[in-house]
């Protein structure tokens, strides 16, 4: 069998990828249940059989395009690792300036938090980590990512979160949230990207929109200024080139103090209104 070196000079196997050789390592890793840091400690290493057989699989399907958190079952978001897979988004590092916002937005002090449609549980979690006194309902109209979510609330102990299944406010009793926080999908049908990387094995569900892409946020900002408390905050993520219509969104709904900030790649990722004290 080949060594952990040999394995990770496979890359020419990975065309599809721009990432081949973390793939590698990241999917090596995973078969033999070690740190990137200990392959390059071991790197004569000689897989057995069985991780061979493992290790050949999961590039072959990687090759073929599946996403490397769908095959490890894991993604790590906010230094949590999270459990993922095909019924609900892979959480990406962007969304983390969402976590980042919402964090400054708000003090530590006791607040009210409202995650809409939390897919793995990766903001409502995050936040929940950073601030025990806080309270997290975190919502989701999938059953099968809604038990995800709380296969990775359980596996963290994270006990200041709840969840709920409900179609955005569907199935939210009328309560005052000081911040309501929401990835939602804001893809358009059209949009060529759908066809491209790993969007091609996450669900439509959680990418598409219809409106070009507006319509889920322009519900959850007219119905989320009703179960904002007086100056709550209401912070979305959305599509690079969507921040204009969102803010102009944002203002027809009657919300205040409205921004977009920029991702690390200096592109509008996200914007936050307020309502009016």
């Amino acid at each position: 069998m080949a060594t952990v070196k040999q394995n990770l000079v496979r890359g020419l196997e990975l065309p599809g990828s721009d990432t081949a050789r973390l793939d590698l390592e990241v999917l090596l890793g995973h078969v033999l249940k070690r740190t990137r840091t200990w392959l390059y400690t071991w790197p004569e290493y000689e897989l057995s059989a069985t991780e061979q057989r493992q290790f050949d699989d999961l590039v072959r399907r990687r090759a073929a395009g599946e996403p490397v958190a769908h095959l490890t079952g894991l993604r790590e978001f906010w230094s949590l690792p999270l459990a993922v897979d095909a019924s609900t988004l892979i959480p990406r590092p962007e969304t983390e300036l969402l976590v980042e916002t919402a964090l400054a937005l708000c003090p530590e002090t006791p607040q009210q938090v409202l995650d809409l449609g939390t897919g793995t549980g990766a903001i409502a979690l995050a936040l929940a980590s950073e601030r025990p006194a806080w309270q997290l309902l975190a919502a989701e109209k999938s059953p099968q990512a809604l038990a995800l979510a709380e296969r990775n609330r359980h596996s963290l102990g994270l006990g200041n979160v709840q969840l709920i299944q409900s179609d955005w406010f569907a199935g939210i009793p009328p309560q005052p949230f000081d911040l309501i926080v929401s990835n939602p999908p804001y893809i358009d049908a059209s949009d060529p990207h759908l066809a491209e990387g790993d969007v091609r094995f996450e669900p439509r569900s959680a990418l598409v929109a219809e409106g070009e892409g507006l319509a889920d946020i322009k519900e959850i900002a007219s119905t989320g200024i009703e179960y904002l408390a007086p100056g709550g905050w209401l912070v979305v993520e959305h599509g690079w080139q969507q921040a204009a219509a969102v803010r102009a969104v944002f203002a027809e709904a009657g919300l205040v103090s409205i921004e977009s900030r920029n991702d690390y790649g200096n592109r509008e990722r996200l914007t936050l209104g307020r309502r009016q004290c």
